[in-house]
């Protein structure tokens, strides 16, 4: 199962919006079996996940994940799912997160 995690620094309602943005996106990529979880930047418990969403000018924030072998992916416009797909297919993780 992959693991994801969505964070927004806007507020938990936003970042649940980003979870459902970030859920259709892996999901017409071909991921189906996944657990996201979704936070504020205050609130975030950064624990083992395979992916994680943040805003792009957060990136450095989280990039300590990638020390743990997370996958991290930034997001200008957090609420556009065709962001979502384009980041995920630029990335180079598609295949791999299809795996897990």
């Amino acid at each position: 199962m992959l693991k994801v995690l969505v964070a927004c620094a806007n507020g938990a309602v936003t970042s649940l919006m980003m979870k459902e943005k970030a859920k259709k996106a892996l999901t017409d990529l071909g991921i189906e079996n996944m657990e996201i979880d979704h936070c504020d930047l205050n609130g975030c418990k950064i624990g083992n996940y395979d992916l994680v969403f943040c805003p792009s000018n957060f990136y450095d924030k989280f990039s300590s994940v990638l020390d743990k072998g997370s996958k991290l992916i930034g997001i200008k416009n957090v609420l556009s799912e065709n962001e979502f797909k384009q980041k995920l297919e630029e990335s180079g993780y598609l295949e791999e997160l299809k795996n897990k």
